[in-house]
C-alpha cells in the first residue's frame, strides 16, 4: 500500500468521499493502493482479507432511478429476488455512464457515499458476518473501511438477502 502524496490521494473525487465520512461523523479511514482494486477479488487480494468482507457498491437502473446494492465481494446480486422482495419494477445493469453521471464515481471504484445525491440503496445481509468492510472510494485505487451498522447509517440502506 502507499502512503506517498499521489495523484489518487488528490483526486476531488476521492476527496469528496473523504469529506463524506467526516460529514457522518466517521473518521477518514480511506488508503490508497498501488494496484487497482476494481474488482472484489482484486481488492482482497492487496487488502489480505476476505472477498466476503469487499462492500460492492453497484448501481444498477430501476425505473429510470439509480439503485444502489452494497453486495458481498462473495455474492452474485439476485436482481430479480431483490425486485420481487421489494415490489421494485425491473432492475437492470446501468451503463457506465449511467453510473457515473448518478454516483459521481467511476465503475470499479464506486463508493457507498459521497455521491451527487442520496441513493436508494439495499445492503446485503451477509456483510454482517465481518467485523471490518471495505469498500471503494471513489476510483480503481482508493479503499474505505467501516462497520455494518456504520454502513447501514450513512447510506440509509434496507437490509436484504440478495442472493
Amino acid at each position: 500500500m502507499s502512503a506517498e502524496l499521489s495523484e489518487e490521494t488528490i483526486n476531488p473525487v476521492v476527496a469528496n468521499v473523504r469529506a463524506a465520512l467526516l460529514a457522518a461523523g466517521l473518521p477518514d479511514t480511506v488508503i490508497v493502493v498501488d494496484d487497482t482494486v476494481a474488482t472484489a477479488a482484486a481488492a482482497a487480494a492487496v487488502l489480505g482479507c476476505e472477498v466476503g468482507a469487499i462492500a460492492n457498491s453497484l448501481i444498477f437502473e430501476c425505473g429510470g432511478e439509480p439503485l444502489l446494492i452494497l453486495a458481498s465481494g462473495a455474492a452474485k446480486v439476485d436482481v430479480k429476488l431483490v425486485a420481487r422482495e421489494h415490489g421494485l419494477p425491473k432492475i437492470s445493469r446501468a451503463t457506465p455512464e449511467f453510473v457515473l453521471a448518478h454516483a459521481g464515481q467511476p465503475v470499479g471504484g464506486v463508493a457507498p457515499l459521497g455521491h451527487p445525491r442520496p441513493i436508494r440503496a439495499f445492503l446485503d445481509t451477509e456483510l454482517a458476518r465481518y467485523p471490518v468492510l471495505w469498500a471503494g472510494a471513489g476510483s480503481h485505487r482508493a479503499m474505505l473501511s467501516l462497520g455494518y451498522e456504520d454502513l447501514a447509517r450513512v447510506t440509509g440502506a434496507v437490509a436484504t438477502a440478495v442472493r
